[in-house]
């Protein structure tokens, strides 16, 4: 502040019970006089001499409410926190729990019809574009921050890939993301069982037109869902205690299943094929049959059980569906018989009423949402909303119980921990690039918030669904070499970030905040004008006028309230560099633009604590 205060005059009426100490709102009957009250053209209010002790000047609840949004959304304007601010955490998850999804499959049908009309190239579907851009625009201008949060989350654990043949079927992405949309506040249960039906996660994981036993070939169904979906998506590999420890017996870890399980279960997993076909992709005529794939297939409904033969078909064996009873965990036994979608509801079953389910679910969610490394009372806090016997519910598996137990816990809203150096995580470098783009004003001329992101995936190496395999990005408990290993802590994130990728988000933050480059871009500049989607500075020009000022914004909207001196000082010194005497350089410019820079690089933009 370029304030000069001569003279202070302070008349204090003081009590037994009254205040005992000046500032932070502590103001009554206190009367401040100042011999000016200095009014920067960059600033909303002058510098009135009662400012100096009546808490206007103090955040903390706003960065708090910041702190939170970094929690519980992947990207967040000035007047989300305010509305966390007004409502109160628990409230302000409630009213997320009422909202509609903004649903991504829509926009990428929208976007691919509108390319398409543009330049017919008789393409059969969306590709991994149109959902890159539909996804980006959803993110850019959706007010259901919470559901897609939660969503980002599963879709680490629950991974399928554009990294496989699905990068050419936009659309089956599109719908796997918002199954996990509609699922994300719902029951755990009914997101694991349509995680198994859904053909993008039955062609990733070869469950899709998965046949059964042909003992005169040899033909065994496949396991490779069988297997993913207890050490990945549900279980794990060993017996878990509440607080995800591992059980031990004779002084080893249990594993959770065999080799044996995975083939007992690979057998619920057979007779599953492609719900229906696209019409104008085939025949006239033309069916679905058990051994459709996706090429001609409508990859937005579930999968469907082919149990029976049809003879209208032509194909002999259509009925794949494994027949006979089958062994699962804990002595659950699926009796022979039955329908094929019994044998995979029961199956579903036996899974989610596993006691490892809670603290399993409850670790990876925390990791995606809150710090690395949690407590073991924290993670035991969470597995129990799971159970249905914390504070906030009674059913098993309900999401709701559990995001509320997570983001509402000691460990993440906690002051005290928030100044531990272990109640921290890297922010994934997604994540960093969509909470940028979220908190400045950006523009496109056709209102179009559509990004390939393809520069930023190479170089950064993270997109959403874009993981190099089903073991996502990172694994849980992944931890580079050194301090953080030696001290037996975990840091997955930072398992795509080493010299390669953290130098590339660097050179990516430089062409968000260039004057020449954007935040955002397509592949469709042969096709349509302004496809970029570009900073938008022009409020931020008058902020910069003065450095010290502009470094506050900064701080208040990008990095939480985080900002170090050391952080202040480098940026501080590159924005002295720009001043108005230098009349080559429009000074407030550059300002702004080397600001951002030094901010987006910053320790404090990066951790989240």
């Amino acid at each position: 502040m370029r304030q000069c205060l001569c003279l202070v005059a302070l008349v204090w009426q003081c009590t037994l019970f009254g205040q005992s100490y000046v500032g932070s709102g502590n103001d009554d009957g206190i009367t401040v006089s100042s011999s000016s009250s200095y009014h920067d053209n960059s600033w909303a209010e002058p510098a009135s001499a009662v400012n100096t002790i009546n808490g206007k000047g103090m955040l903390h609840e706003y960065f708090q409410a910041s702190r939170f949004l970094f929690q519980s959304s992947i990207g967040f304007e000035d007047a989300h926190v305010e509305e966390v601010l007004d409502l109160g955490y628990e409230d302000w998850i409630d009213d997320q729990f009422s909202k509609s999804p903004t649903l991504v499959l829509p926009e990428t049908q929208s976007i691919f019809q509108y390319l398409d009309n543009l330049h017919p190239e008789n393409l059969r579907r969306p590709g991994w574009t149109h959902f890159s851009y539909a996804w980006w625009h959803v993110n850019s201008t959706n007010e259901d921050l919470l559901r897609h949060k939660v969503a980002c989350a599963l879709s680490e654990i629950l991974v399928v890939s554009r990294n496989s043949d699905l990068g050419g079927y936009g659309d089956a992405l599109a719908s796997y993301y918002d199954m996990l949309l509609n699922n994300a506040f719902g029951n755990y249960r009914d997101l694991l069982l349509d995680v198994a039906l859904h053909p993008a996660m039955g062609h990733y994981l070869s469950h899709l037109s998965n046949p059964k036993s042909d003992l005169t070939t040899g033909q065994h169904p496949d396991e490779n869902f069988a297997r993913e979906i207890m050490q990945l998506f549900s279980i794990g590999l060993y017996e878990l205690n509440m607080d995800g420890s591992r059980k031990q017996q004779g002084g080893h870890d249990i594993p959770t299943y065999d080799n044996e399980d995975i083939a007992e279960f690979a057998k619920v997993f057979t007779g599953l094929g492609v719900g229906d076909v696209l019409p104008q992709l085939v025949d006239p005529g033309d069916t679905a049959t058990f051994w459709t794939g996706l090429w001609t297939a409508n990859v937005v409904i579930t999968m469907r059980m082919y149990e029976t033969d049809n003879p209208n078909t032509g194909w002999r064996d259509e009925g794949q569906h494994e027949p006979g009873p089958k062994y699962l965990l804990n002595g659950v036994v699926v009796p022979g018989g039955q329908k094929g979608m019994d044998d995979i509801e029961d199956a579903i079953d036996c899974l989610f009423n596993h006691d490892n389910v809670g603290p399993f679910i409850a670790y990876r969610l925390i990791q995606r949402m809150v710090k690395s490394n949690p407590s073991p009372q924290y993670i035991q806090r969470v597995a129990t909303a799971f159970n249905g016997n914390g504070p906030y519910g009674t059913v098993r598996g309900d999401m709701k119980s559990v995001i509320k137990a997570i983001l509402l816990d000691e460990e993440a809203r906690s002051e005290d921990a928030q100044q531990d150096e272990l109640n921290s995580r890297l922010k994934e470098p997604l994540f960093r690039y969509t909470h940028f783009s979220r908190a400045v004003a950006k523009t496109n001329p056709n209102n179009f918030y559509w990004n390939v992101g393809y520069e930023f995936y190479e170089e950064a190496k993270q997109a959403i669904l874009a993981s190099p395999s089903v073991f996502n990005f990172y694994l849980p408990e992944d931890k580079p070499n050194g301090p953080i290993s030696e001290a037996g802590l975990v840091a997955p994130e930072f398992k795509i970030h080493d010299s390669r990728t953290s130098v590339g988000y660097m050179n990516n933050v430089y062409r968000w905040v260039q004057s020449w480059g954007e935040i955002m871009r397509t592949w469709e500049g042969g096709l349509m004008n302004n496809t970029e989607v570009n900073w938008d500075i022009t409020d931020l020009l008058e902020i910069a006028r003065d450095t010290e000022t502009y470094i506050n914004w900064i701080d208040k909207h990008l990095l939480g309230g985080n900002m170090r001196d050391s952080t202040r000082e480098i940026i501080r010194h590159g924005l002295d560099q720009f001043r108005p005497e230098v009349s080559w350089h429009n000074y407030q410019e550059n300002r702004v633009r080397i600001g951002m820079y030094l901010a987006l690089i910053s320790p404090e933009y990066s951790i989240m604590r």
